[in-house]
């Protein structure tokens, strides 16, 4: 039920020592306006419904379908939020979940560390987030890697991530570092929308560079300099965490595009800051829809993550992936993501594979509790013609 795409030894060695090993769950929410251009995303039908998707996910995960949300959770185009596949599996293992709002536009109405960022702009502007918020979100990031650490007792921690519009902030961090990943990344769209995704990207780019058409930054360009111009609040904040985690215990790094930015944000960090941290404790997990996507290239950015002219160190993320299908699902919100929608968001592939580790269940297993999980969400709405 798990598949390893790249570093197959490092990621067996990486499953051994944490099966049956126990978890938490960490997610950071943020937010770019980058989001909020029409068609940059699917994770909400429009853009107004967009500016609630990571509040109304996250009220999910914490409270599941009983709750009663001031944030619903929002139309897609076709299928369901990844969050119902997170929330079955942290509520039947019982794992912790702790979230965390790196810079949401409005507040959660349910527990929340609040690390002191902000939404940032739209990355086409050059200017997403102002430096000094950049540090001091990846100061937040180290320090509470640190504490969450102590609260993984020989165990692992699983880092999800919500921040619509991510994946174009995720290329433009991978572009900047020197990585080339134009037509690789994902999207919640069944076709990757590549040409709109770079569109904005060069204008963010082009921005540092003071040249039309120049997006090749300096190699001795400061990471942090190119979060703040280009990038979003979750990344900075989930590379410091990995980065103090990995000196203790496992990391998850659950995603897909977005976590291999981080993930070549953590190297370049590391780097330039002279932060010690260890790479073999370090795996991106996701699903089969984002690994084996056919309108990206997964497999191949990942292994690119670590040849930028800032992250060259030969170092190398293992990409895993919950071999989780929904094929036969009863249900067509489910069902959704075997034509590529949503495929991925709210840590539902490290979720799947910590259920895997922590229980080993199989395709059915895995299958009823998300399955349970919609219907009690239909029940709840009163949507029961929806039920097939």
């Amino acid at each position: 039920m798990i598949r390893i795409y790249t570093q197959i030894k490092q990621g067996e060695k990486w499953l051994r020592r944490y099966r049956h090993c126990p978890s938490v769950f960490a997610c950071v929410l943020g937010f770019t306006e980058t989001g909020l251009i029409p068609g940059i995303s699917a994770a909400g039908c429009t853009p107004e419904d967009r500016k609630y998707t990571a509040c109304a996910d996250a009220e999910f995960l914490y409270n599941g379908p009983e709750g009663k949300p001031q944030y619903p959770l929002p139309p897609l185009d076709a299928g369901a939020s990844p969050v119902l596949i997170s929330r079955a599996v942290v509520e039947a293992l019982k794992i912790p979940v702790y979230l965390f709002n790196a810079g949401l536009p409005l507040s959660l109405n349910v527990p929340a560390i609040d690390l002191g960022g902000c939404p940032a702009r739209c990355l086409s502007q050059g200017n997403a987030l102002e430096l000094a918020t950049v540090h001091h979100l990846l100061e937040q990031g180290l320090q509470w890697g640190e504490r969450l650490s102590h609260q993984v007792q020989n165990g692992y921690l699983i880092l999800g991530e919500c921040v619509v519009g991510g994946t174009t902030t995720a290329l433009a961090i991978l572009t900047g570092l020197g990585i080339q990943a134009v037509g690789k990344v994902n999207s919640s769209h069944p076709v990757c929308n590549h040409a709109q995704k770079w569109a904005v990207v060069q204008a963010g780019l082009e921005k540092i560079t003071g040249r039309v058409g120049e997006t090749q930054i300096p190699s001795l360009f400061d990471p942090l300099k190119l979060v703040a111009a280009v990038g979003d609040p979750m990344q900075v904040v989930v590379a410091g965490m990995a980065i103090a985690l990995s000196c203790r215990c496992g990391v998850l790094l659950a995603g897909g595009t977005q976590m291999l930015a981080v993930y070549a944000l953590i190297i370049a960090i590391a780097k330039t800051y002279n932060l010690s941290w260890q790479p073999e404790e370090v795996v991106i997990g996701t699903t089969r829809w984002v690994a084996e996507d056919p309108t990206g290239a997964t497999v191949k950015l990942a292994q690119l993550v670590g040849k930028g002219h800032i992250t060259s160190l030969d170092v190398f993320p293992p990409l895993l992936a919950t071999q989780l299908s929904l094929a036969n699902s009863r249900y067509p919100q489910l069902q959704a993501y075997e034509q590529g929608f949503v495929k991925e968001g709210m840590g539902a592939g490290g979720a799947c594979i910590a259920s895997h580790l922590c229980q080993d269940w199989q395709q059915h297993q895995l299958l009823e509790v998300i399955e349970t999980q919609l219907e009690r969400w239909l029940l709840r709405r009163g949507d029961a013609n929806e039920f097939s």
